[in-house]
């Protein structure tokens, strides 16, 4: 135990039965590690010391039933002070506290509660009331529960509707990334399409030039080829055409001849020669044979006319 900074006498030895009387012993600090080895003690006086605050691990003093801490200088509690589950009597005259900690609302066995002369806030100060007597006391720790247990309550709203807002713009962000994922797919979507679709009339476009290539190449290997085939003809018809006019020649020719020798037959001083002769009589034998035709076709005529 702390004195002012020296050493005293052991905790055991103010231990009396379940009460460990520490007032009025000029503490700084709470010698909490002792208290937590004398378990016994569930009844602790601290009054009357120089207390500005409690340490945390003081919150480990579950065993403790009664505690006074009244003229004091403490400023505030230890925020886990609810972590005290077991405590029913609590003594916070003349000390220096505002507010209390929300776990305060903990304190479900707490059976009495003095707060006078502490600069309170105007709540809580209105809400704590008096505590002239016993009955105000322990009114005090109701009411003060109930404010506290208020307070927590009020606080675990707001950070369930913080938590909330979290939540949902968290989903929010979620939606929105999502949606930037979809407009970023269809976007690329729509550039595969149109790049696709680029593609797709390049393909068309070089394939109907090659087409168009290949249509004009034939068509002037067509042309190519035409002249050729077209010289080629012409000649069996000159040929043919001289042919004939050579042979026309030589027929008109033979028969000029037959003419003049039939003219030098009939009327020159050859017709006596054996060759003449014999050119007169087959001209008298054709001129026959034709006017026989001649008298045949106009008998036929007449009969088929009967």
């Amino acid at each position: 135990m702390s004195r002012g900074g020296g050493k005293g006498p052991s905790l055991k030895d103010k231990l009396d039965g379940n009460e460990l009387d520490l007032s009025l012993c000029d503490l700084n600090e709470v010698p909490v590690r002792e208290l937590a080895a004398l378990p016994k003690a569930t009844i602790l006086d601290l009054s009357c010391n120089n207390l500005i605050s409690l340490p945390s691990d003081f919150c480990s003093l579950l065993h403790l039933v009664k505690l006074d801490l009244s003229k004091n200088r403490l400023q505030q509690l230890p925020l886990d002070f609810g972590r005290l589950v077991n405590l029913q009597h609590l003594d916070l005259l003349n000390n220096r506290l505002v507010t209390l900690p929300v776990s305060f609302a903990q304190l479900k066995n707490l059976k009495w509660l003095d707060l006078k002369d502490n600069p309170l806030d105007p709540v809580l100060a209105k809400v704590a009331g008096d505590c002239l007597d016993e009955k105000q006391c322990k009114q005090a720790a109701v009411k003060v529960l109930q404010h506290m247990k208020a307070i927590q309550s009020e606080q675990d709203r707001q950070r369930q509707r913080k938590l909330q807002a979290e939540r949902e713009m968290e989903k929010k962000r979620e939606a929105e990334q999502r949606a930037k994922e979809a407009q970023e797919r269809e976007l690329r979507k729509r550039e595969k399409a149109e790049e696709k679709e680029r593609r797709r009339r390049e393909y068309d476009a070089q394939k109907a030039a090659k087409q168009e290539m290949e249509k004009k190449t034939k068509k002037e290997n067509v042309q190519t080829r035409k002249p050729a085939s077209s010289s080629r003809p012409p000649p069996p018809p000159r040929h043919k055409h001289s042919w004939s006019r050579s042979v026309l020649r030589v027929l008109l020719f033979a028969l000029f001849c037959v003419l003049c020798t039939l003219a030098a037959c009939k009327l020159t001083e050859l017709r006596r020669q054996p060759l003449c002769i014999s050119v007169n009589t087959l001209y008298e034998d054709v001129l026959a044979a034709l006017q026989n035709h001649k008298t045949l076709q106009n008998l036929l005529q007449q009969n088929s006319q009967q």
